[in-house]
């Protein structure tokens, strides 16, 4: 039986869809009702979709989590790669890298991903932003470090140390602001100002 190539994009597209549609759902039942409170069911009644969809698409309301936890780290994690596989210079990297990351990790997804978590007794969804989000992210970050400290561009001993410090420069305590509610949404600007800014602080720090 010939396979189709135009209709199985068109239904990989539709699919593409409708899960954006639920995920979007997903944070809406989360932002009112927290993650003890979200069910499969409330979530595909405010997606407008079947319960066993999600079921079938996801596993369980877990994986749907972590699947909102990967994608919104698939950016970050897309732009390291990518920029890993170019010869650009380390610094050169984190300048671009941290308006996505800074986006990433104070977004107002990540906010209500995090105040969920913060309010989930289970450990359940700490554990997925942790292994979808930081463990994904940190190694990729590693190797930008080291290939800084090769480059001579910075001096360390401990990768893991310099990537923390990096990070430290980094938010700071904007998350915990963003999750209080003592500041509000970042803007593109303000992102991009914070990301030089930790750059130039490493290499006084580091250089």
């Amino acid at each position: 039986m010939r396979v189709n190539r135009k209709e199985v994009k068109v239904r990989q597209e539709k699919r593409s869809l409708r899960q954006e549609q639920i995920e979007a759902a997903a944070y809406e039942v989360l932002e009112v009702k927290g993650y003890g409170g979200t069910s499969m069911l409330g979530i595909a009644k405010q997606a407008r979709a079947s319960n066993e969809t999600l079921y079938k698409w996801y596993g369980d309301k877990q994986g749907l989590f972590h699947a909102l936890v990967t994608r919104n780290a698939e950016e970050v994690k897309k732009h390291l790669e990518a920029e890993l596989q170019t010869d650009h210079d380390a610094l050169t990297i984190l300048g671009t890298l941290g308006p996505k990351l800074l986006t990433l990790l104070i977004g107002d997804r990540a906010v209500a991903l995090n105040r969920a978590a913060a309010a989930d007794n289970t450990g359940e969804l700490g554990a997925t932003l942790s292994k979808a989000g930081r463990e994904a992210v940190f190694p990729l970050l590693e190797q930008v470090l080291m290939r800084a400290r090769n480059d001579g561009q910075l001096a360390f001993e401990e990768t893991g140390e310099a990537v923390g410090l990096y990070l430290d420069l980094l938010i700071g305590d904007q998350q915990i602001r963003r999750v209080i509610g003592r500041q509000p949404s970042p803007s593109p600007e303000f992102c991009q100002e914070r990301a030089s800014r930790a750059v130039r602080h490493l290499c006084r720090l580091l250089g």
